[in-house]
């Protein structure tokens, strides 16, 4: 059964991570990603749109009940931001919905806590308030 993003976040599930690769238990539009380490006056996240198939930063595959995010760039996500040392944003809308609707369009927080595979997800206001 195909979850959204609120109910999944809302029920406490966790996508997990293998390398540099992402799964999360919905479907969503992404229209952009947030990734780096964690914000201050010197660090600013990285802003990636390109979801190409060929050569972008980002590629992206669905399956019947998840979504599947690649980084192409980075090696292993847990590494670089595990343990707070960052997080990826992802601001996009329910796979379906109408993304000119700003009121359908969300920003999710993903971050990796421990020594696990888990990625644990929040929804967030303003990506800019972290």
């Amino acid at each position: 059964m195909n979850k959204t993003i609120h109910q999944a976040i809302e029920a406490g599930e966790k996508g997990f991570l293998i390398k540099n690769s992402i799964f999360l238990p919905f479907h969503i539009e992404i229209l952009s990603v947030w990734i780096g380490k964690d914000m201050s006056l010197i660090s600013r996240p990285d802003v990636l749109t390109d979801f190409s198939d060929s050569k972008g930063d980002v590629q992206i595959r669905e399956g019947d009940t998840y979504t599947n995010i690649v980084f192409v760039k980075h090696k292993e996500l847990k590494k670089e931001y595990g343990h707070y040392k960052g997080h990826i944003i992802l601001f996009g809308a329910e796979k379906g919905r109408d993304i000119f609707d700003k009121n359908e369009r969300h920003f999710i927080k993903l971050s990796f806590h421990d020594d696990t595979d888990n990625v644990y997800m929040e929804l967030i206001d303003n990506p800019l308030d972290l």
